[in-house]
């Protein structure tokens, strides 16, 4: 079943309580909380307090948005970001591979990444958590290729990665990147841009050709799976809902 939700850094200028206020009238059942700003790594109280304030609205913890570069962190963000996961109630966190694209890195460097990453696991693993990679151009996630490479090179059951769509993305590429990154994909960001990279951001339903053809292919196998609202134009609430509209249409034909 596909869960829909939001990404909260959707929604960064607002607080917790408005942010758990839009998901459920939005009829909405999961948050990815980022760490940035709604859930600063390392400060298990806030971790805490919005843990409950979901319980007490029925809404699921997707993930812990963490802002955590293999090879680039302080190391020791991993221990605050996972004890962070663990007091949010989180299943998973995210993070990020790098911050060199996968065409300009050297081998050397390449291999400090999985080095770190497969560090982060082995952590993560202590707390039942999972890792999951951000799908993001200049990391090592930019293109299935390397995000493919980069999963057998760290070699853990717990990593998984995400999926989102590039500005104006053929349709077909889409879903070849989906159907060759599951059954493992736990996440997907969903939005539409138009060419650039989020410059153009679009009504959701515009992509209706790429969604509409993406959606199925996450339901197929009847995995419990999240599809999380983000970037919506202008972040600003009334499209948010008017995407939310459209998204939950989307699945309710699935269903």
């Amino acid at each position: 079943m596909i869960i829909p939700g939001l990404v909260s850094v959707t929604f960064r200028h607002l607080d917790v309580p408005r942010v758990v206020e839009l998901v459920t009238e939005a009829g909405l059942s999961a948050v990815e909380w980022g760490g940035d700003v709604h859930v600063p790594s390392g400060d298990v109280e806030t971790a805490e307090l919005v843990r409950a304030q979901c319980a007490s609205a029925g809404i699921t913890v997707a993930g812990y948005g963490s802002y955590y570069r293999a090879g680039a962190s302080d190391p020791s963000e991993v221990e605050r970001a996972l004890r962070t996961a663990v007091a949010l109630g989180a299943p998973r966190v995210r993070v990020w591979a790098g911050t060199w694209g996968s065409g300009q890195i050297a081998p050397a460097k390449r291999e400090e990444v999985v080095s770190a990453l497969r560090l982060c696991a082995l952590a993560a693993a202590d707390e039942g958590i999972e890792v999951a990679l951000e799908f993001h151009r200049n990391t090592l996630t930019d293109t299935l290729e390397s995000t493919k490479r980069l999963l057998a090179e760290i070699d853990m059951p717990n990593v998984t990665s995400y999926w989102q769509p590039r500005g104006a993305q053929d349709t077909e590429e889409a879903v070849d990147e989906v159907r060759a990154l599951l059954p493992n994909l736990p996440t997907v960001h969903v939005f539409s841009w138009g060419a650039g990279w989020g410059d153009n951001r679009l009504p959701l339903g515009e992509r209706a050709d790429l969604w509409e053809a993406v959606l199925p292919e996450l339901a197929a196998d009847g995995v419990d799976r999240y599809a999380l609202l983000e970037f919506v134009p202008d972040d600003h609430p009334a499209a948010f809902r008017r995407d939310a509209g459209t998204l939950l249409g989307w699945l309710d034909r699935l269903r």
